[in-house]
C-alpha cells in the first residue's frame, strides 16, 4: 500500500517549526518501504494553505518538528496524521524509523 509523507525542510533537513520551511520533502513508501523523495516548494504561508496543499497531494502523515495549534486543527480536519517533537534528520531516515516503529515524538518545538 502506498503512503506519502510530508516533513517541512530546511537545507533538506527537516525544520523545527513547520510555518518556517523552504520546501516540503514529499516521501513516498510503498509496502513500508521508501521509493521516492520529492522536494516540493510551498505555497504562500498564509492559516490554513499547507494543509489544503499537503492535502491535495493526498499527504496522510506529517513529521514535524513542531506547529502551530491551528495547523494541527487543520490536518486533523484533513485526516492527516501529525508527527511532532522531531528532532532534524533526513527525511528519508525519519520515514524509515517511523515505519520501523523507532520514531517517537516529543514536545512540540513550536511556541504558538
Amino acid at each position: 500500500m502506498k503512503k506519502l509523507f510530508a516533513i517541512p525542510t530546511i537545507n533538506k533537513k527537516l525544520c523545527a517549526h513547520f510555518g518556517h520551511c523552504e520546501k516540503f520533502a514529499i516521501v513516498e513508501t510503498e509496502d513500508n518501504k521508501v521509493i521516492g523523495v520529492e522536494f516540493l516548494n510551498p505555497p504562500v504561508h498564509e492559516p490554513g494553505t499547507y494543509p489544503r496543499f499537503l492535502s491535495g497531494k493526498g499527504v496522510s502523515t506529517i513529521i514535524s518538528g513542531g506547529m502551530g495549534m491551528k495547523a494541527q486543527e487543520l490536518f486533523a480536519m484533513n485526516n492527516i496524521e501529525v508527527f511532532m517533537g522531531i528532532d532534524s534528520d533526513e527525511p528519508k531516515t525519519l520515514v524509515e524509523k517511523y515505519l520501523a516503529e523507532q520514531l517517537e515524538s516529543g514536545e512540540n518545538l513550536c511556541d504558538h
